[in-house]
């Protein structure tokens, strides 16, 4: 995906096609939400394979090994997909990963809550549909999307797992939050694994488990969604922004963010600054 935001609505005759012929399990480079309204979701991820009827909410995180297929209920389909780049709300796209990295599917029941959901993608789409959007009202609707959703997931309070799951998911969690605080200093893995009481082996292995990514991955593309973030949103240097990040040479900064996106830090700036102009 180029751009750093898309919303679309999927219905029944989109949903039919799909089911005729869905996609293959998949890895995808930007962060996608599902809002369903009407009809079923057969979602394969985690190795898992679930049907959920709407209304309900579907949050697949990057990299994260799925299929999703909307399906006809009661002869209708009707659902919201938003998707975008992990830096258009980096202030909470880890807290996502959290969030979610262990139940991507979640059942709501069709009052007035769930409808506010319905109104705020309206809006969204609404505003993506003009000449010339503003994707800073876009981020804030986003983000408000989001603490609807949490504090509905709140009140399910839905049972948690036991056993080696459960722990591995606190594990993560942990890592997570403390990566949040730290993610700009020079560590790496060891402090980390450090900070949990266990080997860098093992918190590789559950990171790699849950998010098919390494430690030192999750570390870098934290660093990078900040990257990005103060390079759209601050009138910092390269310098500066790297040296934030805990990177001293602007050349090996730039060297690093160029290897992950294809672009160097100064022609990514230069694109957001077209797409947000």
């Amino acid at each position: 995906m180029n751009q750093l935001f898309q919303i679309f609505k999927v219905g029944s005759a989109e949903a039919l096609k799909i089911s005729a012929s869905p996609d293959k399990s998949h890895q995808h480079d930007y962060e996608e939400l599902v809002i369903g309204m009407e009809g079923q979701l057969e979602h394969f991820i985690d190795f898992k394979n679930s049907v959920m009827d709407a209304p309900l909410v579907s949050f697949v995180t990057k990299g994260k090994v799925h299929r999703a297929i909307p399906k006809l209920k009661n002869g209708k389909c009707e659902m919201w997909v938003l998707r975008f780049k992990s830096e258009f709300i980096p202030e909470i796209t880890f807290q996502l990963y959290a969030n979610y990295h262990n139940h991507a599917m979640l059942k709501l029941t069709d009052d007035y809550c769930f409808k506010r959901l319905t109104t705020i993608c309206e809006i969204i789409q609404r505003e993506m549909q003009q000449e010339n959007p503003d994707l800073s009202v876009v981020r804030h609707l986003l983000t408000a999307l989001f603490i609807m959703i949490e504090s509905e997931r709140n009140k399910i309070s839905p049972q948690e797992e036991g056993g080696l799951n459960h722990s591995q998911n606190t594990t993560l969690q942990s890592f997570l939050q403390i990566l949040e605080e730290n993610y700009h200093r020079p560590v790496g893995v060891e402090f980390y694994a450090e900070k949990l009481f266990m080997s860098a082996r093992n918190l590789n292995l559950i990171c790699k488990n849950i998010l098919q990514q390494t430690v030192s991955e999750i570390i870098e593309t934290r660093k990078l969604i900040e990257a990005k973030n103060q390079l759209t949103y601050s009138d910092k240097n390269i310098s500066e922004i790297g040296f934030d990040l805990g990177y001293n040479e602007k050349a090996y900064f730039t060297n690093v963010f160029k290897k992950r996106t294809g672009q160097t830090p100064s022609e990514f700036r230069e694109e957001m600054k077209k797409l947000f102009s």
